[in-house]
């Protein structure tokens, strides 16, 4: 089966047509409520006690940002573990590389005291 030009324009309009409905069927249909309870900050089950938009602490990222870095390698490890016997000697040389550059960047990551809590 073949689509042309004419059917695939067709199906296109269709679906915009079918997004836009159902936009504009929520603000039609959709329920209301302004009720100003409604409105307030809310998070499990119990009433904030401060703003829910204060400001954290970059080491926090940082420390985040270096867990997923770190942790991608387990990623690139499974692999390779499976297929260890086929990769030979080659194999152990460039996943000790591998390990040796993650390590050099633990070092370094240590030394700028990123992973300090103070």
């Amino acid at each position: 089966m073949t689509w042309n030009a004419g059917a695939i324009l067709i199906y296109m309009l269709l679906i915009i047509a079918m997004g836009l409905g159902l936009l504009f069927g929520n603000l039609l249909l959709g329920p209301r409520s302004n009720n100003p309870h409604k409105a307030d900050e809310f998070e499990c089950g119990s009433e904030l006690k401060d703003r829910s938009r204060k400001r954290f602490n970059v080491k926090y990222y940082l420390v985040a940002l270096i867990f997923i870095i770190f942790d991608l390698e387990v990623v690139y490890l499974y692999p390779w573990a499976v297929l260890f016997r086929k990769l030979g000697f080659f194999g152990i040389m460039e996943m000790l590389v591998f390990l040796g550059i993650l390590v050099i960047g633990l070092a370094y990551v240590w030394k700028k005291g990123a992973l300090d809590w103070r």
